[in-house]
């Protein structure tokens, strides 16, 4: 009987309930959905760098060596000689190797020297590998592949010439050599979208002419002197190692830390990526604490709309009253038309948040590269709607209450 009361008195204030369901939904939708994107840009984070057992790079620290070998953020304390890169990959436990050499830029965009293999080795998101969407990978000493977020911000196409200058924020140009943009990657949503990738030749070929970080004067070596020249590197900033067996990975590492020729330094992008999480991670709770605010304030609002029809309903509960309803009656109907505010609004919002999804999670992976997975839901989100239906119940508590101690003569009174 309650139920069916209860049920009557919602539909009979359509307008009023209608809204506080609307604005519980909202919230309950963007709780869920923040945790969906929370947990989507953890899982895009980690998969940055898939496949990729050891980078190795000079001794500092973990974090700084992934930031700027993955990442592209900061630079190296120093080189890796390209003896020390040799001796690395004559080891048996090593399987592949790909070097990465940093150091210039193009228009605030940073350009990275490697080999062709990087297009090959390089995964991301378990086991996804580069993908050209226009183009071919470096096949000249001049040629550059570019990133998908480098082709969009500059607009570049295949065959546009780019410049490189030197250092980060130099204004000096290496425009005596030019590049030829040859590929655009497919969009990834991670950093390779903002890196210019050329060869490790390209590199040493561009700086010829220079010496102690500055070019020469009255040196101009012509381009077709360049190309006959031997431009195998004498240093790289870090590499990617792929090992045989996994099982080796530790030994390799130690041996690697301990390098009697050089200080260098081996890390697994998994720890590294996971230090890094603890350090930027305040920001999901940021995130999490301002959504389950919106959550609050949803339920605060039907406490206000509970109460502010309390006056409003005085005869309809002394009715109640005289026909043999108790003051707990009373209360646990209110109580009820809470919890099934909530339970739909909580409900509405599940199925808005899984239809956003459905719509909205092929343009975010193809605009940031977060892919928001589309799972059954989960024990947590389970438990989220009923924390909110319990935390709705729990609120309309004040004004049931205060419902529970109006008099039946207040509520006969007739006000004139």
């Amino acid at each position: 009987m309650i139920l069916r009361l209860a049920t009557g008195s919602l539909l009979a204030r359509s307008l009023t309930v209608g809204m506080t369901i609307l604005s519980i939904a909202l919230s309950v939708a963007l709780f869920l959905g923040i945790e969906k994107v929370r947990t989507g840009a953890r899982a895009s984070f980690a998969d940055t760098i898939s496949g990729t057992d050891l980078i190795v790079g000079a001794r500092s620290g973990s974090v700084q060596l992934l930031l700027y070998s993955v990442f592209r953020i900061g630079n190296a304390t120093n080189n890796v000689t390209w003896q020390s890169y040799q001796d690395i990959a004559a080891r048996q436990e090593v399987d592949w190797i790909v070097p990465i050499s940093l150091g210039d830029s193009h228009r605030q965009f940073r350009v990275m020297g490697t080999t062709n293999e990087f297009f090959d080795r390089y995964k991301y998101r378990g086991d996804r590998a580069l993908e050209f969407a226009q183009g071919q990978g470096l096949n000249d000493l001049y040629d550059a592949v570019i990133g998908a977020d480098v082709a969009q911000a500059l607009g570049y196409a295949v065959g546009d010439p780019i410049v490189v200058s030197h250092g980060l924020a130099s204004f000096t140009q290496h425009d005596d050599q030019p590049f030829r943009v040859a590929g655009i990657v497919a969009k990834t949503g991670t950093p390779v979208d903002r890196t210019v990738i050329v060869s490790l030749e390209a590199i040493e070929a561009i700086h010829v002419d220079w010496q102690g970080g500055a070019l020469a004067p009255g040196q101009a070596t012509p381009v077709d002197t360049i190309r006959q020249m031997d431009l195998t590197p004498t240093a790289v900033t870090a590499a990617m190692v792929g090992l045989s067996s996994r099982l080796d990975v530790f030994g390799l590492q130690r041996w690697i830390n301990e390098y009697p020729e050089e200080p260098l330094l081996a890390v697994l992008p998994g720890v590294a990526l996971q230090e890094l999480w603890q350090i930027v991670g305040i920001a999901e709770t940021a995130l999490v604490a301002v959504s389950a605010m919106v959550v609050v304030t949803a339920l605060l609002g039907m406490m206000a709309m509970i109460f502010s029809s309390l006056n409003e309903r005085r005869r309809e509960m002394a009715i109640w009253r005289a026909m043999g309803a108790s003051p707990a009656t009373i209360l646990c109907l209110l109580v009820l038309e809470a919890a099934l505010m909530a339970a739909i609004g909580a409900a509405l919002g599940f199925a808005l948040l899984y239809a956003g999804l459905w719509i909205a999670q092929p343009m975010v992976d193809a605009a940031f590269g977060l892919w928001l997975p589309i799972n059954a839901p989960s024990g947590r989100e389970f438990a989220v709607l009923a924390a909110v239906v319990l935390a709705a119940a729990v609120a309309s508590l004040v004004p049931a209450l205060r419902a529970y101690r109006l008099s039946l003569a207040d509520g006969m009174m007739v006000r004139i």
